[in-house]
């Protein structure tokens, strides 16, 4: 079945530090990664800092929303660990953006995941539509099969 969407899911152990916590550094990785992966930024990167419970889960935490969905990073300085997500209706190398992750952020090693998302995802609107309604009336008959009080419609 044919996905309506690709979904990087990228952690990166062993990052550089000072790219971690560089809220600069990380907006100019928002800012081109779009577009050397194929896609369209539909806004300027969001980026902030944050403070975690425990002192040492303090971070960067960065999105951009894409026509075709978002980015977003996290990161943890201290632990030398970033979590990378690329969330996509528009297919993308992905080898392509995990080595721009990797050298992005100095990442020494890599674990990442790739999923297809929606592949039940109805593509054509008349589908929909045919699913909705036949959703709709199975559910109408088993209400009307049901045993216990009736609704009345006046």
């Amino acid at each position: 079945m044919e996905s309506t969407g690709s979904h990087l899911m990228l952690d990166g152990y062993g990052c550089e530090q000072k790219k971690l916590e560089d809220l600069e550094h990380i907006y100019r990785v928002l800012e081109e990664y779009p577009g050397t992966i194929g896609m369209t930024k539909i806004m300027p990167p969001y980026v902030f800092r944050y403070t975690g419970v425990r002192p040492e889960n303090w971070g960067v935490s960065g999105f951009v929303l894409i026509a075709e969905s978002h980015i977003s990073v996290h990161t943890f300085p201290e632990k030398q660990y970033l979590s990378l997500d690329i969330l996509s209706s528009k297919p993308f190398d992905v080898e392509a953006a995990v080595e721009y992750a990797r050298r992005a952020f100095g990442i020494e090693k890599i674990e990442h995941n790739f999923l297809d998302r929606g592949t039940e995802f109805p593509k054509e609107i008349a589908r929909a539509t045919q699913l909705v309604r036949r959703d709709r009336e199975e559910l109408a008959e088993r209400a009307a099969r049901a045993p216990g009080p009736r609704r009345r419609t006046v």
